[in-house]
């Protein structure tokens, strides 16, 4: 298993987690790695703190006031303050793996948990998240894989996002492209992660998939979308990312998905049409 410590340009901040049994492990801690977030990051964690009973923070360097609103929320027990930004190829895929690595560790370390959810500031989750995780009877697998679907700017559904409303449910159409991603687990010492760009744990015994991502990495305004396009153009690797975010750019209003499928309002003729890429 790996063991991650930290680095010189890194610290951490804690508070006390409220909990309603001292003796009893809380039923979910959400793990988060932001940088640069500030403009969704107040609805993000609103959001999570709809079903998780602490938040553990990632701040990769942020400029913005993303680390003040991660301090400044009752939820978040725990940010790993990074003062640094390394924006190598390499490190940023090193650094995919090893933020979450360390956040579970440093959570482990601070909190008794039952379940662990890995999330992403651009990610809305649709489902009884919370019931499922506080049910001690139900008959549960030991992870879950989170349905997620990309939206998208569409004509005359291209206004940016400007903070002032929830994301959830902010833009109209989602490509049917699904990525069943292991984000929710039993918490154990045998879950890890390790290798490169893992967005994903190392678990042991059996998932399942159930509940819904609205994802709106490709959708919160034109800026935005020119740049992610540059992000990943600039700090990846230029044939899995680069190429394709390169072909991207300018693109981003969109009457089909960027895999050239019919695009979907959210609910049963998405789920229905659904094709599973990863």
């Amino acid at each position: 298993m790996s063991n991650w410590t930290l680095e010189e340009t890194e610290s951490i901040w804690t508070r006390s987690v409220k909990c309603t049994d001292p003796l009893s492990p809380v039923p979910l801690v959400a793990l988060l790695r932001v940088r640069n977030e500030a403009l969704i990051l107040e609805d993000t964690l609103n959001h999570l703190a709809g079903f998780a009973d602490a938040i553990c923070a990632y701040d990769d360097a942020s400029t913005d006031a993303t680390l003040e609103i991660l301090k400044g929320h009752e939820k978040v027990f725990l940010v790993v303050q990074n003062t640094e930004w390394q924006p190598e190829v390499e490190s940023r895929l090193l650094s995919e793996t090893r933020h979450r690595g360390l956040l579970l560790q440093e959570a482990r370390r601070r909190i008794a948990f039952d379940w662990c959810m890995c999330c992403d500031a651009d990610e809305r989750y649709v489902g009884p998240i919370r019931e499922f995780v506080a049910d001690r009877a139900l008959d549960k697998p030991d992870a879950i894989r989170i349905q997620l679907f990309d939206a998208y700017m569409t004509a005359g559904d291209d206004h940016p996002y400007l903070g002032q409303t929830s994301l959830t449910n902010f833009r109209q159409l989602f490509g049917p492209e699904r990525r069943d991603i292991l984000m929710l687990w039993k918490n154990s010492e045998l879950v890890h992660y390790t290798g490169l760009d893992a967005r994903e744990p190392v678990v042991q015994g059996c998932t399942e998939s159930r509940f819904f991502c609205q994802h709106y990495g490709k959708s919160l305004s034109y800026a935005h979308w020119e740049a992610t396009c540059e992000y990943y153009i600039s700090h990846f690797p230029f044939d899995s990312y680069g190429k394709k975010w390169s072909e991207r750019r300018g693109k981003a209003l969109h009457s089909r998905s960027d895999f050239d499928s019919p695009l979907f309002e959210w609910g049963d003729d998405l789920f229905e049409n659904a094709v599973r890429i990863y």
